[in-house]
């Protein structure tokens, strides 16, 4: 098995309320990358933390998605996906410009160490859906002749 980086993106509180109480429980996202352009997302939900995010966790690395990017650690072309209810729009930029994101975007983004980047989003603020149009997004690049490697 490859070796997994693994980033916890959020926990959040859900309660379900029925007719006679409250069902309190939690929602993990996790998000995985190899460091071989494949990252994964994955959420699960239960009434403990831990086991919440031990579940999602072993869960995302059935999820995996391949990213393409550029020498210049950069995306290849403009592109813009739409997720439900958020547009996430990502820009090449020149070298040197860094990583200009905000919210789970920016968060997807250092974890595949993309670092000339412009992103805009348009939308909705949930974080489970940005990160999830964001993986979208990154994979719906077409593949380069040349398959690059970190150690390259």
């Amino acid at each position: 098995m490859q070796w997994f980086e693994e980033k916890l993106l959020e926990v959040k509180r859900v309660t379900k309320v029925t007719t006679w109480w409250r069902v309190l429980s939690f929602r993990a996202t996790i998000l995985i990358w190899n460091k071989q352009w494949v990252i994964g997302l994955w959420v699960w939900k239960w009434s403990d933390v831990t086991i919440a995010i031990k579940k999602a966790t072993r869960n995302a690395y059935k999820q995996q998605y391949t990213i393409p990017l550029t020498d210049q650690w950069s995306v290849l072309y403009p592109l813009e996906y739409k997720y439900k209810s958020c547009i996430v729009r990502l820009l090449p930029a020149a070298p040197g410009t860094w990583l200009k994101a905000w919210s789970s975007v920016r968060l997807v983004l250092e974890l595949v160490w993309c670092t000339n980047i412009l992103s805009k989003i348009i939308g909705s603020n949930n974080i489970l859906n940005n990160a999830l149009a964001t993986i979208r997004l990154l994979s719906s690049y077409k593949q380069s002749k040349t398959k690059k490697t970190l150690l390259s």
